[in-house]
């Protein structure tokens, strides 16, 4: 065949398979539905790139618009929520949430009890004017767990309230399965409440070749589904750090400072004092909110289990003496310096923790100890044969109810606190 039949033969055959011209508006209008052959120009047809640009996947810079979870439904509160920390006002401003047109919780979010701390579960669910969701949470006889939703979860915010405390391994992994449950069941976001985050206090390598459990346990809840975190009064800020999500951590010193005030524990004549030098920062922010004097308590270990009192930094002597720490475990530490305080004429001693982990003969060193009265929050429950009357259990239900309520309509969490 001559080169000229050759050319004709090539023409012909572009001409076939190009489709007609577009007029320039119809390229440059988002408006107007076309294919994407015809969104192509004149020029591109003919030389056969927009044909192979179609079928790998469509026009340059026309890719597919980006799938992801559903829009936020705005907020119909009419106004911020009230930030004071008094439990009468957050009650009355929870109520008038209810009341001015929030949506319907089972259509917004849904609360979820773990077998950990189920009675302030169904607390806050009270605060919110709702029912716990449906769910089911028990073991096989391997002691396995298992969990099942019986509820439609589809598109709603759920909120999971389990504080990892005692037996920490099984209500930690009862945490994760209940959260790939829900990642599984298409919740739109997942917001595990952790009033005590175990294993907190290994958070740091003390010595060669130990683990870092805390970031462990972060991790795993991380890659369970949860999307955010809850918390109050973690063991060491940095912890915060762990996770790979927002935290929204809270301290419970509002809680405790309210009742210390209403029962006249503030101003002059009293003393907080930190039972170590590494809770310094905690009772600092006490004292500033009773406005009272600050000591430490300065102590070594001799040995495991062995506290050694050295010596008290400040002003005890007939002062009303408030010793505040994030958590109370085997209470060596607090029932020494609290009988230390006394030695050096303290008039009265309170005591006051976030987190009652009460361990091993805790409650018979309280009860044996100087402290007159020892108060704490149900972040962990104390089972009732451990209850003593030197002992005075302060509710976060009404703090963590808020706290979801803002979370679930993006509103400040750490503002709850800031007209207290």
């Amino acid at each position: 065949m001559s080169e000229l039949g050759e050319k004709k033969q090539v023409k012909a055959s572009v001409e076939t398979i190009a489709p007609p011209a577009v007029a320039p508006s119809s390229v440059t209008s988002s408006a107007a539905p076309s294919s994407s052959l015809s969104a192509a120009s004149p020029k591109s047809v003919a030389s056969g790139t927009s044909i192979s640009t179609h079928f790998n996947g469509g026009v340059a810079g026309s890719g597919k618009a980006k799938t992801g979870r559903k829009p936020r439904v705005e907020s119909k509160l009419a106004e911020s929520m009230p930030s004071a920390m008094i439990s009468e006002n957050l009650t009355a401003s929870l109520k008038a949430a209810l009341e001015r047109g929030r949506p319907a919780p089972e259509a917004g979010f849904k609360i979820f009890a773990g077998n950990a701390h189920p009675q302030l579960a169904r607390d806050i669910a009270k605060c919110l004017d709702q029912p716990l969701g449906a769910l089911v949470n028990t073991r096989f006889a391997n002691g396995e767990s298992w969990c099942a939703i019986n509820e439609s979860i589809r598109g709603a915010d759920v909120f999971i309230v389990q504080p990892t405390c005692a037996p920490v391994n099984d209500t930690v992994m009862e945490l994760l399965i209940m959260c790939d449950a829900f990642r599984r069941a298409s919740a739109r976001r997942i917001v595990p409440i952790i009033p005590y985050f175990g294993y907190a206090r290994q958070d740091k390598k003390v010595r060669p070749r130990e683990p870092i459990t805390a970031k462990l346990v972060a991790d795993l809840i991380s890659y369970s589904g949860a999307d955010r975190i809850f918390a109050i009064d973690l063991h060491a800020g940095q912890i915060q750090g762990f996770f790979n999500m927002p935290v929204d951590h809270l301290p419970a010193q509002p809680i405790i400072a309210e009742y210390l005030i209403k029962n006249g524990i503030y101003d002059s004549g009293v003393t907080v004092v930190s039972p170590d030098v590494g809770g310094v920062g905690r009772a600092t922010h006490l004292a500033e909110r009773l406005g009272a004097d600050l000591a430490i308590v300065a102590k070594r270990r001799p040995e495991p289990g062995k506290v050694k009192i050295i010596d008290v930094i400040g002003d005890v002597e007939d002062q009303v003496c408030v010793l505040i720490d994030d958590m109370i475990d085997s209470a060596g530490t607090f029932c020494a310096a609290a009988n230390e305080l006394a030695d050096r004429g303290a008039r009265e001693i309170y005591g006051c923790a976030t987190h009652p982990v009460l361990s091993g003969d805790a409650v018979r060193r309280i009860a044996d100890s100087a402290i007159k009265e020892l108060i704490v929050t149900d972040t962990i429950p104390i089972p009732p044969e451990r209850m003593i009357s030197k002992i005075t259990v302060l509710s976060v239900a009404e703090v963590c109810a808020q706290a979801i309520l803002r979370i679930h309509h993006d509103d400040s969490v750490s503002t709850m606190f800031e007209s207290f």
